[in-house]
């Protein structure tokens, strides 16, 4: 593919040309130099970049991460982006766990309701009013 103007890059990344203009002003991506009166063309190298922060972010990295994790790909050492994905493990590991205790707490409210019938209140309702457990603080989502 030969160079891009903004549209096609944002068609061919599938983001919208404002996320473009976005990462531009985050630094995350280089703006190319407008000719006199002209159009802005993009090389293949920011589409690539712009992929890699997309696929980042689907990953659950932070813009800040992409962003550290890119300057590490534009010459630094492979130990620190290692750094960097071991605490986004522990992180999700954390959230796969909050995750756990909160679908445990809304089995256990979903089956007291079906086991109610007939009653005037509602066990789901009356916890969540109420404060009872079985209902989890979750760290973070």
């Amino acid at each position: 593919m030969r160079e891009m103007t903004i549209g096609q890059l944002a068609e061919a990344a599938e983001v919208n040309v404002e996320t473009v203009r976005y990462y531009h002003r985050r630094g995350l991506l280089p703006a190319p130099p407008r000719p006199v009166g002209g159009i802005r063309r993009y090389p293949t190298a920011v589409l690539t970049r712009l992929r890699f922060i997309k696929r980042s972010q689907s990953l659950g990295f932070s813009l800040d991460e992409v962003e550290a994790l890119l300057s590490l790909h534009d010459g630094q050492a492979c130990n620190a982006a290692r750094a960097i994905a071991e605490h986004k493990l522990v992180d999700v590991r954390q959230r796969i766990q909050d995750l756990s205790m909160l679908e445990a707490a809304l089995a256990t409210l979903v089956q007291r309701c079906s086991t109610s019938k007939g009653k005037v209140s509602c066990p789901l309702i009356d916890t969540l009013m109420n404060g009872d457990e079985p209902v989890t603080r979750p760290a973070r989502f």
